[in-house]
């Protein structure tokens, strides 16, 4: 007997599946999306902050911001603006804020902004703020770590930078994505704050995490860099241990310098490079007419779509 071709109701037709793709840009330039794409994710991280010699704060983690649902047009190339890694400075001029990272969808155009620099003594405003230096034979009082969320964004971009108490020494940690930066109220560096996780690649990844400040004097430690790249403050004795720079394509803040040997290698640090990832989504379609036994194993599958 002949086996029914379950009830053809037109011509039957194949799924056309465009696959789901993800971008990642580590330097500037475009991205072309797929012919079919309609809608897409991005995750825009700035650069972190760089931080000063001869006593620093950390440097600000960079800006993050992960949103969905961005209309685009299919087969169209949108331009990608990586942010730089902040430089390290001078004590007197501090260190460089990172620069803006900037995903530009004419529908929703997105920026963070670069982490604040860490400096001697105020840190400097950013996606996350940069801490606060301080010196130990400075008048009692303290010094205010650098606002984090500037300009303001919802949810926030980032935290505020850490302060320094002047009379202890020890130098605040840059603001993170997701915690502001640790006070430092000993001779001690304070802890970056920690990042912010995504998982845009299909991977849990922190970016944007805080750097570490510097300490001061004999047997003291820099801070811990925060959780998504933020470096760890230059150590003491001596001045003469590296502050590290921030993780590149993450965001993270550089680790702050230390008060005493400003000729100590790595006296000062660069913060990381940002990164912008552009995720587009699975897509079905199921054009012309299907029989009744290719819906039903589609169906049963989990795959049919409308």
């Amino acid at each position: 007997m002949a086996r029914s071709n379950g009830g053809l109701t037109g011509v039957a037709a194949s799924i056309c599946i465009q696959a789901a793709q993800i971008t990642s840009k580590t330097s500037s330039g475009n991205v072309t999306t797929q012919p079919l794409t309609s809608v897409v994710r991005v995750l825009v991280v700035a650069g972190g902050g760089g931080t000063a010699a001869c006593g620093s704060g950390g440097g600000g983690g960079g800006g993050y911001r992960d949103i969905s649902c961005i209309s685009v047009c299919g087969n169209t190339a949108y331009t990608m603006t990586v942010g730089a890694a902040g430089a390290g400075g001078a004590r007197s001029a501090g260190g460089t804020s990172g620069g803006n990272s900037i995903a530009a969808f004419p529908s929703n155009p997105i920026t963070s902004a670069g982490g604040g620099g860490g400096n001697y003594g105020a840190g400097s405003a950013g996606g996350s703020g940069g801490g606060a230096g301080a010196c130990g034979f400075e008048s009692p009082g303290n010094n205010a770590g650098g606002a984090g969320n500037t300009p303001p964004t919802s949810p926030a971009q980032g935290a505020a930078g850490g302060g320094a108490q002047r009379n202890q020494g020890g130098q605040g940690g840059g603001g993170g994505a997701n915690q502001a930066g640790g006070f430092a109220n000993s001779s001690n560096g304070s802890a970056g704050g920690g990042g912010k996780t995504s998982n845009i690649t299909g991977s849990n990844v922190v970016y944007g995490g805080g750097g570490g400040g510097g300490g001061t004097g004999s047997n003291h430690h820099g801070g811990a860099g925060g959780a998504g790249g933020g470096g760890c403050g230059n150590d003491s004795p001596g001045g003469n241990c590296a502050a590290v720079a921030g993780t590149t394509n993450k965001g993270g803040g550089g680790g702050g310098g230390t008060i005493g040997n400003p000729g100590g290698p790595r006296a000062n640090a660069n913060g990381g490079s940002g990164v912008v990832i552009v995720s587009e989504p699975e897509i079905q379609k199921a054009p012309g007419m299907w029989n009744l036994r290719t819906h039903y194993r589609q169906k049963v599958a989990g795959s049919w779509t409308s």
